[in-house]
């Protein structure tokens, strides 16, 4: 029989879906941790890293900083201002920039940048316990910028509105951007991305920066896919990001978003196995527990592994589920089947052997196929 409670299993919260990894940096990592959890992972890196040794920019910034101290420097990111130091080693003036920071304030955005801070040999002043840079910005325009030198370590991606607040308060800032971000040589992974989101064989994908968001977008657009996507991740396609800079694209343009309360790669993993199975439908069919998934069905908690083509047509029955749904109409969710009933029921028999229940769907003679949802069911999902 059926049973409401949740059945033991020996899969991932995430077994049955498939999450996509927007990430060009610790790309390996987060898909690792998702893979763990049981997703299927479609990797296509929206962005590509600029190179620290090759990033003249960056260079030019660093230049000035030495030439010219700053009287306050704000470091954001533990990775990026690493990555600073040692781009500034490499170039061989690693000793005049650290010289340099030695007599500036130094304010870290949080406890990770602090560690970075300290490894150089150097005192950050202060970090907000928040690991916000909304306050670093408040204690700034608090104390008073006007006249002041302020270098700001970027990292890939913009700063809404801190780079301007502190001008408009009458700061000279300089821009350290660390790790610049450029759109992948390679965009054949993207477009695949694209076109899973757009089929909705994606379940949710993953942004780790406000770039990458937009470079996502961006490349629909040159496509002429943009507003198939944006209908895509509106309704069927979870978008989750690690932080509400990185949200700040996708948000701009209607599509809503979910957020780890830590702006970390653990937390976000963890979001998506609360959000995921959450959104998955489940009915009691036949006797047994049925819970769709992306590409897979768990029956009474056993993963059953489905073919595209029965995963459009179980989600065809599970739209109205106890009601009669005609051949001619599961004909046309079938992908590439062309005008032959007899299609349906070559995927339907398909079907029936991956979920190794048959009973889960009835034939009606002459009408078609229906979930043969429980008695005690049938009121509650009468509306679809």
């Amino acid at each position: 029989m059926y049973d409401e409670q949740e059945q033991p299993s020996d899969h991932g919260p995430l077994a049955g879906f498939t999450v996509g990894v927007t990430a060009a940096r610790r790309a390996d990592e987060l898909g690792a941790l998702l893979e763990r959890r049981g997703a299927v992972v479609l990797h296509a890196p929206a962005l590509r890293i600029v190179p620290l040794a090759d990033d003249s920019e960056l260079l030019a910034a660093t230049k000035d900083l030495i030439g010219q101290a700053p009287d306050i420097a704000v470091a954001t990111t533990a990775i990026g201002f690493r990555g600073w130091v040692e781009a500034a080693d490499g170039w061989g003036l690693g000793e005049d920039l650290l010289a340099r920071l030695r007599g500036v304030r130094i304010l870290a955005r949080g406890p990770k940048v602090k560690g970075a801070i300290r490894a150089a040999g150097l005192t950050e002043e202060w970090s907000p316990a928040s690991e916000s840079l909304a306050e670093v910005l408040d204690r700034l325009l608090e104390e008073g910028v006007d006249g002041l030198r302020i270098a700001v370590q970027l990292h890939g991606e913009p700063l809404p509105g801190f780079v301007e607040a502190l001008r408009d308060a009458g700061a000279e800032v300089v821009g350290v951007p660390v790790y610049r971000w450029l759109p992948p040589e390679d965009l054949g992974p993207v477009d695949r991305l694209i076109d899973a989101a757009v089929a909705r064989t994606l379940d949710a994908v993953t942004f780790t920066s406000a770039p990458a968001a937009a470079s996502l977008l961006s490349r629909a657009e040159e496509r002429g896919l943009l507003d198939e996507l944006l209908a895509a991740l509106g309704h069927d396609v979870l978008s989750v990001c690690v932080g509400p800079v990185t949200a700040l694209p996708l948000q701009s343009r209607g599509i809503g978003t979910v957020q780890p309360e830590r702006f970390r790669l653990g937390p976000l993993v963890q979001v998506l196995c609360r959000e995921l199975p959450a959104r998955a439908r489940a009915f009691p069919v036949a006797g047994h527990r049925v819970e769709i998934r992306g590409h897979a069905v768990l029956v009474d908690g056993a993963l059953k592994p489905v073919p595209p083509a029965g995963m459009s047509l179980l989600r065809a029955l599970s739209r109205r589920p106890g009601w009669v749904v005609s051949r001619a109409e599961l004909l046309r969710v079938l992908p590439g089947a062309g005008r032959d009933e007899h299609a349906v029921e070559t995927a339907m028999a398909r079907l029936r052997s991956a979920l190794g229940t048959p009973k889960l769907i009835q034939t009606v003679v002459k009408r078609g196929y229906r979930l043969a949802l429980d008695p005690s069911a049938e009121s509650k999902y009468a509306d679809g």
